[in-house]
């Protein structure tokens, strides 16, 4: 498995992808094709996102998932055709909608875990790496057929997290509402990715191999334990 998982698309003020970029050709290797999963935008087109992408990747070419009269074909053609996958960032659950109306999840999971093809995920494209979505930071615009997601990493992902809490404030924050899922699901952790930050999974199902980027350290939220933080760069293999 190759499993790259983005908290965010900017980092600060940096223009699309650009903070990632090294990391992101450095993560697809000899493929120089994309298809790229547009489905979390729901406030531009599809074409426009897609452009979006090729202009901040020139050196891949990068084809929308959209494009194709038959999705789920395309996406087990991705291992013959040397072709990573991106999934982009917007709306989790119309993400996770489509993903499932268009019966892709599968596809995707067999090419990823049996095939070796690099996934590239951002914010909603990380979140659906988890086993659910249920600690996407998104407003639920739309209903999934489930909650249930890719299954890459068996535990809950919180992309975008962040422990500020703006003066004057008096909502819930993301940690209380982190807290409240592990208190429901004791079972289950949720790590939290920090802007700049990312998850890496390598290795085979077998022998699979987790980690946190250099960058930024991040957080892990247990019924046992509260929350706690993870210093960059950690083997979270563990947790697999």
């Amino acid at each position: 498995m190759q499993i790259l998982m983005l908290s965010s698309s900017r980092v600060n003020n940096c223009d699309y992808l650009a903070a990632a970029k090294d990391d992101i050709l450095a993560h697809v290797g000899s493929a120089k094709e994309c298809l790229f999963v547009p489905y979390a935008g729901v406030s531009m087109s599809y074409d426009t996102y897609t452009k979006m992408v090729q202009d901040a990747l020139p050196e891949l070419v990068v084809t929308g998932l959209h494009t194709f009269a038959n999705e789920a074909h395309a996406i087990a053609q991705a291992s013959i055709n040397n072709q990573a996958i991106l999934v982009g960032g917007g709306n989790t659950f119309h993400l996770l909608y489509t993903l499932q109306k268009l019966e892709l999840i599968t596809a995707i999971q067999t090419q990823i875990r049996n095939h070796d093809v690099p996934y590239i995920g951002w914010s909603a494209g990380s979140n659906i790496c988890g086993s659910t979505i249920r600690t996407t930071n998104d407003m639920p615009i739309i209903e999934p057929i489930s909650f249930n997601a890719l299954n890459f990493v068996p535990c809950q992902l919180n992309p975008h997290y962040t422990d500020e809490h703006p003066k004057d404030f008096h909502g819930e924050t993301r940690d209380q509402r982190l807290h409240e899922f592990v208190t429901l699901h004791p079972e289950i952790p949720v790590i939290g990715i920090r802007e700049g930050s990312a998850l890496r999974l390598t290795g085979t199902s077998a022998e699979p191999h987790l980690s946190l980027s250099h960058d930024y350290d991040g957080i892990l939220f247990t019924h046992k334990r509260g929350k706690t933080m993870i210093p960059a760069g950690a083997d979270l293999s563990y947790l697999l």
